[in-house]
């Protein structure tokens, strides 16, 4: 255990600027840069207002703190598991020529999406505010969701970053799975049909939206955390992290035959 931790600590600086590298590229061709993350969920926020709240006659003026919310916590987790399917094969030039723990890659790529994720709250609060809807006592709780969040991402990355290197279609099958799974994350809906038929399991199996529907607990209604949909989502995470852990060990010293 020592020998990871000196190990990591070796290369904290690579992976500090493999972050910012993919900082920088994400948004390089952008006019607005790192302020399309606060511009890009505001607009889509306003549309899905539109659609799913004036249109079908919703009301609740914390309808669209529900849509934005809903739609950054699953934006990160799919953009940056879309990231760690690439993330080996796309750096595939660095690994040929130079040794560097090849985690760090799939790491960096979460890393930088956790970051422009934690600048776009910035725009989730001012929405709040805006519309009256105000933080109390529980929102303090909403960094047990958040660090769920991160869990997750990362055993999904590392196992789909593994993956990716072998099987390089994965890529669009993973796509058509986040489709499904965003319809599952109750993003742009409420939920009150599926409790009052009993069918809400079909929900909470998903432990994204066990996340975010927590995380909505804290900012939005001013509620307690659902001790167990958060302990599912971190036995979920923790599984998944040690299995990503273990195949991606097991599996790295071939990924160069197939890069």
């Amino acid at each position: 255990m020592n020998g990871i931790i000196k190990n990591f600590m070796h290369y904290r600086h690579f992976l500090a600027e493999n972050v910012k590298k993919d900082i920088k590229l994400k948004y390089r061709s952008s006019y607005l840069g790192i302020i399309w993350t606060l511009i890009e969920p505001l607009l889509e926020m306003i549309v899905l207002t539109f659609i799913f709240g004036t249109l079908f006659g919703n009301n609740d003026k914390s309808f669209p703190v529900y849509i934005l919310s809903g739609r950054l916590l699953y934006s990160f987790y799919s953009g940056s598991t879309r990231s760690c399917v690439r993330s080996i094969r796309g750096n595939s030039g660095m690994i040929k020529k130079v040794y560097v723990p090849k985690y760090l890659y799939p790491l960096s790529s979460i890393l930088s999406s956790y970051v422009t994720f934690g600048i776009s709250l910035i725009i989730l609060a001012v929405v709040s505010l805006v519309l009256g809807v105000y933080p109390t006592w529980y929102i303090f709780g909403a960094i047990v969701p958040l660090i769920l969040l991160f869990i997750l991402a990362f055993g999904s990355g590392m196992i789909f970053a593994t993956i990716g290197v072998f099987f390089r279609d994965f890529e669009y099958l993973w796509g058509i799975a986040l489709t499904l799974i965003m319809y599952t994350c109750a993003i742009f809906y409420k939920v009150d049909r599926f409790a009052a038929s009993g069918k809400e399991w079909v929900l909470n199996i998903n432990p994204l939206y066990c996340i975010i529907k927590n995380f909505r607990f804290c900012i939005i209604d001013g509620q307690p955390l659902e001790l167990e949909t958060c302990l599912y989502a971190l036995t979920f995470g923790v599984i998944t992290s040690i299995i990503g852990l273990i195949m991606f060990n097991k599996n790295q010293d071939k990924f160069i035959l197939h890069i």
